[in-house]
């Protein structure tokens, strides 16, 4: 039940960030679900590598690149659905960062997870 309560708190947020990232589009709820399945599959399988790959660089700027790995995993999102549109890098690097606090912060408020 828990993982469904995710599920749409993340595509909750993903809603949200819409009105706070104007470059940023998705087309309906139906689609933020699809978004919310395609962005979790992604940083679950995708993401541990690219982060492996770019351990050095991650070391040298001190773990901000992280957030452009974020950022490329949200972009590369947005790339293969439909519905779901991010204009550029920058607009998925905010959009990137907004959605882990938004996503967060409903969790929090709705799961009652106080976790940082």
């Amino acid at each position: 039940m828990s993982v469904l309560l995710t599920w749409l708190i993340n595509a909750l947020a993903l809603l949200i960030i819409t009105y706070l990232v104007p470059s940023i589009h998705i087309r309906s709820f139906g689609t933020a679900l699809i978004v919310a399945i395609v962005l979790g599959l992604i940083n679950t399988f995708l993401r541990p590598l690219l982060v492996l790959l770019t351990l050095p660089v991650t070391i040298l700027t001190l773990g901000l690149f992280i957030l452009v790995v974020n950022a490329l995993c949200f972009w590369l999102c947005a790339s293969l659905l439909k519905g779901f549109e991010v204009s550029g890098f920058w607009s998925a690097f905010f959009g990137s960062i907004l959605y882990s606090i938004v996503s967060w912060l409903l969790s929090a408020l709705i799961l009652g997870q106080r976790n940082i």
